[in-house]
């Protein structure tokens, strides 16, 4: 797995931990073929979040910018 944090790239091999400060920007995917399995701990603000992008019918940039807001983050321009 591979994780953005700020402007440093990082391997998360397995057994491995990645922490990402509060206010950093920051991604993360999996560059291979095989399944990654990953434990993500966040604070309950940030789960809401995540569960409204994933209930959302519509995930236009404009709609997806005015969710971030409503939960206090901000969606980054690739």
């Amino acid at each position: 797995m591979r994780v953005q944090v700020g402007k440093e790239e990082v391997e998360a091999r397995g057994g491995s931990a990645v922490f990402v400060p509060h206010g950093t920007p920051h991604t993360y995917w999996n560059p291979g073929s095989n399944p990654v399995r990953y434990l993500l701990v966040m604070t309950s603000n940030i789960y809401r979040l995540i569960q409204e992008i994933h209930a959302m019918q519509e995930r236009t940039p404009l709609a997806l910018r005015a969710v971030f807001e409503k939960y206090d983050s901000e969606l980054l321009d690739p």
